[in-house]
């Protein structure tokens, strides 16, 4: 064959007759087929069973998968504890009949792994419960109204975490600080954290919302009650919507009879009394026309101090016999932020120094706004020859059953422009007379530095207020804040300023240092007033297993 014909293409017979010659130098001649054997493959191992000695299979394993993957047993509604401590699990009772912001402090204060086993299942109709983002969006809303309505940074943290558990939601950890909600929710140890926010960007006073806030909150605390997510969110839209209960018109008016009663507590008369009235509601108004052009607090602040001074200084020209520092001390304690204050001091003494410092900061903020209102037209009058006299406070006669009945009205007043609902009235209305009863006894009889008698005074508004708000399951915002109204430094810091527009900075930094002093003790007062009262009482049937474990922070090193 020419090698032009090996490159001729054959045929597909041709090929397809030379493909079945070419067999495998391993394949059997032919004859030699041995015969199958039953369904026994044709190829067998020398490690395979011989037959009659099949050992029955085992059942097939779990498929691996991820060290992280929960096994078939677990549950996530029934999840152990992450870690047993060395010193075992402690053993704390939670007793129902204890208002739910003490139970849920204890909680709180606890790591996560140590705290007690859920309590039995409440409410829910449904068997999976509502979804967690809502639950989580319905607790930053109620935390939210809390912190803008000045609730201290525990009390709206133990609110929170009140609210997720009373919907199933026990591995939950809020957090708070001046201007940010945040809450965290992990199922268990081994699922993905559902993490929610919320910034509080208004701020307002209005104590009858915050008691309806508390009032919602212990409903859904309450095992007894059932309240789906629904309703509770229809109740929250409420609170919002709701009124204040007073109007305008009666704020101005409390803003002059708080100004007036201030006026007689530091020696002042009849005609004081409505010049320090007037005074004041002229700066309540002209504050209002600075809030609605838009303008910051500070520059609010600043204005709502110049009418009370104005007035002061225009009575001094006159030479009108009237006590001119009365007038202005007056018109300052209706804007010494004293709720703000006991709220930073008691968030710092918690151990939320954050919080604290920001609230602290709006506290000097605020008080530098009425130093510049003040200091402007006391330098006016100065320059215009007006003798004001810083050494008029010496003169100032103890008068008690005047200053008593000027007490009880000022935290009246208080009460009304903190926007409370009318039936704490009265209780804050003696508790302020007897805060000024003790705070007079001890500085006036018994003669003890009017700090000592300020922080005693205030700690006793602290305990008196806890134990009303314990036995109502209520805020003690709305029963301390106007009872520690008759015990700011207003003549204090009213002659610090005066001594430093007439040029004597020594003499008025120690006045200023004084009126520092008192409003550290009114808060300190307040707080540890609280904490006696959380401490040592106890509500009928609540025994005494219900303690309240403190804070653990760090010891200084």
């Amino acid at each position: 064959m020419t090698y032009a014909e090996d490159r001729k293409p054959q045929s597909d017979e041709a090929k397809s007759a030379f493909d079945s010659e070419i067999t495998s130098e391993f394949a059997l001649p032919d004859g030699l087929a041995v015969p199958r054997a039953g369904a026994e493959s044709e190829t067998t191992s020398e490690f395979a069973m011989p037959n009659g000695f099949d050992v029955p299979q085992a059942p097939a394993a779990e498929p691996e998968g991820s060290a992280f993957s929960p096994p078939r047993t677990y549950s996530t509604k029934h999840a152990p504890a992450a870690f047993t401590p060395p010193s075992g699990i402690p053993v704390v009772s939670l007793i129902k009949n204890l208002p739910w912001q003490d139970r849920m402090r204890t909680m709180l204060r606890m790591p996560v792994a140590e705290r007690p086993a859920p309590e039995p299942a409440h409410k829910a109709e449904e068997d999976e419960g509502p979804a967690v983002p809502r639950v989580l969006d319905l607790t930053l809303r109620i935390g939210e109204l809390l912190l803008a309505g000045g609730e201290g940074a525990e009390d709206v943290e133990a609110a929170m975490f009140a609210v997720c558990r009373s919907y199933g939601l026990d591995r939950c950890e809020p957090n708070v600080t001046f201007t940010l909600l945040a809450i965290s929710y992990q199922p268990s140890l081994v699922d993905d954290p559902v993490s929610a926010s919320r910034t509080v960007r208004r701020r307002g006073t209005d104590y009858t919302r915050l008691a309806a806030v508390y009032q919602l909150v212990d409903d859904l605390s309450d095992p007894e009650t059932a309240i789906s997510l629904e309703e509770a969110y229809r109740r929250l839209a409420e609170i919002r919507r709701n009124r204040h209960p007073y109007p305008g018109w009666a704020l101005t008016g409390a803003s002059g009879l708080l100004a007036g009663a201030a006026s007689v507590l530091v020696g002042g008369d009849l005609l004081v009394f409505v010049a320090a009235a007037l005074g004041a509601m002229l700066g309540d108004r002209l504050a209002w026309l600075c809030a609605g052009r838009g303008l910051p607090e500070f520059y609010q602040f600043t204005a709502a101090a110049m009418p009370p001074a104005a007035i002061g200084i225009a009575l001094t020209l006159a030479d009108v016999d009237v006590k001119a520092s009365a007038v202005i001390t007056g018109g300052l304690f209706a804007l010494l932020p004293g709720r703000a204050l006991v709220a930073g001091v008691q968030d710092g003494l918690t151990g939320f120094y954050i919080t604290a410092s920001a609230r602290l900061l709006e506290v000097m903020y605020f008080f530098v706004g009425i130093v510049a209102g003040v200091l402007v037209m006391l330098y006016v009058g100065v320059q215009l020859g007006a003798h004001l006299n810083p050494d008029e406070a010496l003169t100032n006669t103890p008068r008690p059953l005047w200053q008593i009945g000027a007490s009880m009205l000022l935290s009246l007043a208080f009460a009304v422009l903190l926007q409370q609902e009318r039936s704490t009235v009265l209780a804050v209305t003696l508790n302020g007379g007897v805060a000024w009863s003790v705070y007079g006894a001890l500085q006036s009889t018994a003669e003890i530095s009017p700090v000592a008698s300020t922080a005693v005074a205030a700690g006793l508004v602290g305990l008196f207020g806890q134990m009303l708000s314990r036995y109502r399951f209520a805020s003690a915002l709305p029963y301390t804040t106007a009872a520690i109204g008759p015990l700011l430094p207003g003549s204090a810091s009213y002659f610090g300023l005066l001594s430093i527009a007439q040029n004597d900075v020594d003499a008025g930094l120690v006045s200023l240092s004084k009126a520092a002093a008192l409003a550290m003790a009114i808060a300190i007062g307040v707080n540890l007033g609280s904490e006696i009262s959380r401490l040592f009482l106890r509500l009928p049937g609540a025994g005494s297993s219900a303690g309240r474990r403190a804070a653990k922070r760090t010891r200084g090193f």
